[in-house]
């Protein structure tokens, strides 16, 4: 964000996450079987990434799994997750009440309640039922794709780890079908 402070200091959100959720949606990701869970060619991401990471996104994409894949790796790569670690055990503790789900996003540092409400609001485009019957990515798809890219489980404990991805995966559903993420339009 430092970065892009200086090319873009009006900007509440990652230009990187508001470019490449506009262009999955304007290719029509959200018309498009398997999004998120088919990649997107490897060589076509690997030339993306080389154009974003020099804030430039090119013209000619046509498959909207290549700026999906992309996104994922973005979430994925971020040095910390985008549910920062010391809200982790919170996340899972509540991972199955609504309210509590919602709370603790309320009390994340502005900018990942931010970023975190964008990335929401943009699956829940994806939750529609109109959507649903031609992706076959309802919610749960969508959160088991999605919840490795926002929170991170630092046990090296296999049983731990295989109970948590359950409740990470519940966490992100409740938030997908019950966070209100209207505030969030316009907002970039």
């Amino acid at each position: 964000m430092e970065r892009q402070s200086e090319l873009f200091p009006d900007r509440k959100l990652p230009w990187v996450q508001v470019q490449l959720s506009q262009y999955v949606l304007a290719l029509g990701g959200a018309q498009t079987e398997g999004i998120f869970r088919v990649p997107g060619d490897i060589d076509e991401v690997n030339a993306l990434k080389l154009q974003v990471d020099q804030w430039r996104i090119p013209e000619n994409l046509s498959d909207p799994n290549v700026p999906a894949s992309l996104m994922k790796l973005w979430y994925r790569e971020l040095e910390e997750p985008l549910i920062p670690m010391n809200f982790y055990l919170q996340c899972v503790n509540n991972c199955d009440d609504p309210v509590a789900a919602i709370t603790v996003v309320q009390s994340l540092p502005e900018l990942n309640r931010l970023v975190l409400c964008y990335f929401i609001h943009f699956l829940q485009v994806f939750a529609q039922p109109s959507n649903v019957a031609v992706t076959k990515m309802d919610v749960n798809n969508l959160a088991m794709v999605m919840a490795p890219n926002c929170l991170r489980c630092q046990s090296d404990d296999p049983r731990v780890i295989f109970e948590n991805t359950r409740k990470e995966m519940s966490f992100l559903r409740m938030l997908i079908v019950h966070l209100e993420t209207g505030f969030i339009e316009g907002v970039v």
